[in-house]
């Protein structure tokens, strides 16, 4: 299989994400960075024809360059991706990398907030500010999610709302109180803000347009970073913490799966690491005999 008759179909790979499966064009600009270092790698090794093991030994040459296993994961994670697609495409006959492993990750667990903290980042925001952390929070979404919200994906009436996660799955997670409140006070603002016509998209940036995931990290970020640093200062912190938080207090893992858009009850499961974690520490500290 020729390298560069596959490094010219990275194009059609990257609109079939975009029209198929809904990716963030954060999450495309990822995947044509990594197939397109991963062919100027093979350019400059002078390999012509494609074979499984050009891919082992990219993924050893990053490894030993000191890339980090994970970052290694995820450049393999979108070469399979692309190759399985090439194939459903019909623009290749047979995935030529089918079998390769995975290099092996130190497991992490999730960095979270405490409720304090939580509270503090909010009474700081501004009014658009607020809406924004209180829902990702509120409703445990993906920066990818909040910022494809249009404003009829929220139902006040039944406290719900509509969100397109990966793959445009879509889900109906509860709205919280809080979240609510902050909602209807930040539209308030922005009927202000906005001309003449009425922009669908829920969040608005300063000039009018929908909001973009990077201007959401900014955003996060921006009130995160005064508190919590060593947790993580960006979107998907809030996410981590409103599993955490419903775990913490009670609620079932699988209906924790259902509100995180997860298909696999597996990818919850490291939150329970977590909470178990805290409640050794917890325990460690205030019960008489556990030293």
């Amino acid at each position: 299989m020729e390298t560069e008759y596959l490094a010219n179909k990275i194009g059609d790979f990257i609109v079939y994400l975009k029209k198929e499966k809904n990716y963030s064009s954060h999450t495309l600009r990822n995947y044509q960075s990594d197939l397109e270092h991963f062919f100027e790698y093979l350019k400059e090794q002078g390999t012509q024809m494609f074979d499984k093991n050009s891919v082992s030994q990219y993924i050893s040459f990053l490894m030993k360059y000191g890339l980090d296993a994970r970052s290694a994961a995820r450049k393999l994670s979108a070469l399979k991706t692309f190759f399985k697609i090439l194939k459903r495409l019909g623009l290749i006959d047979k995935n030529p990398i089918i079998g390769i492993r995975t290099p092996k990750q130190k497991k992490h667990l999730p960095g979270f907030l405490s409720y304090e903290q939580i509270r503090q980042a909010f009474d700081i925001a501004n009014v658009r500010d607020r809406a924004i952390m209180e829902l990702l929070y509120s409703c445990g979404l993906r920066a990818s999610e909040l910022v494809g919200l249009n404003l009829e994906d929220i139902d006040f009436n039944r406290e719900e709302v509509r969100v397109r996660g990966k793959g445009r799955k879509e889900r109906i997670v509860p709205l919280g109180r809080l979240a609510r409140q902050a909602i209807i006070k930040y539209l308030t603002e922005r009927s202000q803000q906005i001309k003449s016509s009425n922009p669908p998209a829920l969040f608005l940036n300063y000039r009018g347009g929908r909001l973009t995931t990077r201007s959401l990290q900014r955003i996060v970020h921006k009130y995160l970073i005064r508190l919590a640093s060593a947790s993580g200062t960006n979107p998907h912190v809030l996410r981590h913490t409103f599993a955490t938080h419903l775990l913490e207090n009670g609620a079932d893992l699988r209906a924790v799966q259902e509100l995180l858009g997860h298909a696999s009850l597996s990818t919850v499961q490291i939150y329970t690491h977590l909470t178990v974690k805290r409640l050794k520490d917890i325990y460690k500290r205030t019960h008489p005999r556990a030293e």
